[in-house]
């Protein structure tokens, strides 16, 4: 069995004070069960990033259909 849980960056004065010492928000996490196996994935974006999201799927799509 496969369960996720998302777990939202936090709003209000705590996410201010986060912001405070380091100008970045916080990433999003992802708790994945599988199985008796918990996987924590933390997702972040950079705030320099010149590329959109399209942009860096679609080249992470053509490098995936390169090494077919």
């Amino acid at each position: 069995m496969i369960s996720t849980t998302v777990i939202a960056p936090k709003k209000g004065a705590d996410a201010a004070k986060t912001r405070g010492r380091n100008a970045h928000a916080e990433p999003v996490k992802l708790l994945r069960r599988i199985g008796s196996t918990t996987v924590e994935i933390t997702v972040h974006f950079s705030n320099t990033s010149k590329e959109t999201l399209e942009d860096k799927l679609l080249r992470m799509i053509e490098r995936e259909a390169d090494n077919i």
